[in-house]
């Protein structure tokens, strides 16, 4: 099974070659949610849509957690593929896949430790209280399989191959989306449905990449004994990928607080920044793909010795991710009831989210920024600047920003949709800053 070497070659063909995969595999990733959303929204009541948004910001607070492993496994698998160290490349995997599992037992016992008391402090409206807690819990028994397939992409990635990731995801959330349907319209599940509809199909999802890279004899054996974690290895996995999940837990923290404040304000209120967090996924996929593909195509550049070469490709990415999120952008100011109408048609709901949706929609031209400048960061292992920088959005900026804005326009929800451009806007700008300067630093050196 070969690996694909972002070392040589046309930095923009690589670049594309690599971040499409990435970007169609975030896309049907992103449909896991998004389907979940669709079919509750068309065969169940208005308190079901906001049990679905309000317990996907609560699971997501929790497998953010992941998200910083799963990148810094990919940062160092790819460095060491730069440099051609196939021996630590196989106990890096090795390490990744059982730090993994570790950690998915963990987060399965806080989540359901936890679930209660984080949807009080939320305010979770009464009326879908017991829904929300459902999903939650059904949820947290698939975090193994969360684990696991992301484990897996993650491993793949740093290797230089994005195409087999997008072909696990495709098939999970191909089989989600017959489940959902399945659970929910004729099984009448309800929100249990589409949670079990994730959890199963991620857990199918998981099962097939093993089989395949066993039988394609991949670097890594999958042997018990193989399954063990080293520990230089697990010591820097962790110097490099604990910043970037605490920079990812500082962020939903704070979105978590923006929907406290929202579910204060109702069920339709609270559908609606369900929605939009669902329909920000999609806006910014051309980022996040662009964001992740710069970080292994960085990692392996650091890694090669070509610091040059890695430093372009955060211009060409950007560029690319920047023109794709003005075209959301666009139409958010256009016509957002179509964006709204793709997940429910209720007009209440529609009525309610047409200010947000215009204003929140800024920020997928600033946030873009923010996500290209740190995957470039993250490649070259600057993981602690991001990680404070983020958390510094989070807490000193965003959450600040939702007291005072919740305060005083809590029924005007076209102001509460600026919190975000504003809070990037600003982070953009001193990222920007701090690229500067530490690409001065390195010529002088």
């Amino acid at each position: 099974m070969k690996n694909s070497d972002l070392t040589q070659g046309s930095i923009l063909q690589k670049l594309l070659m690599f971040a499409v995969p990435f970007l169609i595999a975030n896309i049907l990733q992103s449909l896991y949610g998004a389907v979940d959303l669709f079919v509750v929204g068309r065969y169940c009541s208005a308190e079901s849509v906001a049990a679905v948004s309000t317990g996907t910001q609560v699971t997501q607070i929790f497998t953010s957690l992941i998200t910083g492993l799963t990148l810094g496994s990919t940062i160092l698998i790819g460095k060491y593929m730069g440099s051609k160290d196939y021996e630590r490349v196989k106990c890096t995997i090795g390490t990744t896949f059982t730090v993994f599992f570790l950690f998915a037992l963990v987060l399965t016992v806080l989540m359901l430790a936890f679930e209660r008391p984080l949807l009080s402090l939320l305010d979770t409206p009464a009326e879908s209280f017991e829904l929300t807690a459902g999903y939650v819990a059904i949820c947290a028994w698939g975090n193994v399989f969360i684990c696991g397939y992301n484990g897996i992409s993650a491993v793949l990635r740093g290797y230089g191959d994005s195409v087999r990731p997008m072909i696990f995801v495709g098939v999970a959330c191909g089989i989600n989306i017959v489940l959902d349907f399945i659970f929910v319209r004729a099984m009448g599940l309800g929100v249990n449905g589409t949670a079990l509809a994730t959890v199963i199909s991620q857990g199918i999802s998981m099962a097939i990449a093993v089989i395949y890279l066993k039988r394609k004899h991949f670097i890594f054996d999958f042997q018990w004994a193989s399954f063990r974690p080293v520990k230089a290895i697990a010591r820097e996995l962790a110097l490099v990928g604990i910043p970037i999940s605490i920079q990812e837990l500082m962020v939903r923290i704070s979105f978590l607080y923006l929907m406290a404040v929202m579910n204060r304000c109702g069920v339709y209120a609270a559908a609606v920044v369900g929605i939009s967090s669902k329909f920000d996924v999609f806006a910014m996929l051309s980022a996040t793909s662009i964001a992740n593909a710069l970080a292994a195509f960085t990692a392996q550049n650091m890694g090669a010795g070509k610091p040059e070469r890695a430093r372009k490709s955060l211009w060409y990415g950007m560029s690319f991710a920047l023109f794709v999120s003005f075209l959301f952008w666009c139409w958010a100011q256009a016509s957002p009831q179509s964006m709204i109408r793709i997940f429910n048609d209720n007009e209440k709901i529609i009525a309610a989210g047409i200010p947000f949706f215009r204003s929140c929609s800024y920020d997928y031209i600033m946030v873009t920024m923010v996500f290209c400048l740190n995957g470039y960061l993250n490649g070259k292992e600057k993981t602690v600047w991001t990680m404070l920088s983020c958390s510094g959005g989070a807490l000193l900026l965003r959450i600040p920003m939702v007291y005072v804005f919740g305060t005083y326009f809590a029924e005007d929800l076209g102001k509460l949709g600026m919190i975000a451009p504003i809070v990037s806007g600003i982070m953009a700008g001193y990222t920007w800053m701090y690229v500067w300067y530490e690409g001065r630093r390195r010529a002088g050196a």
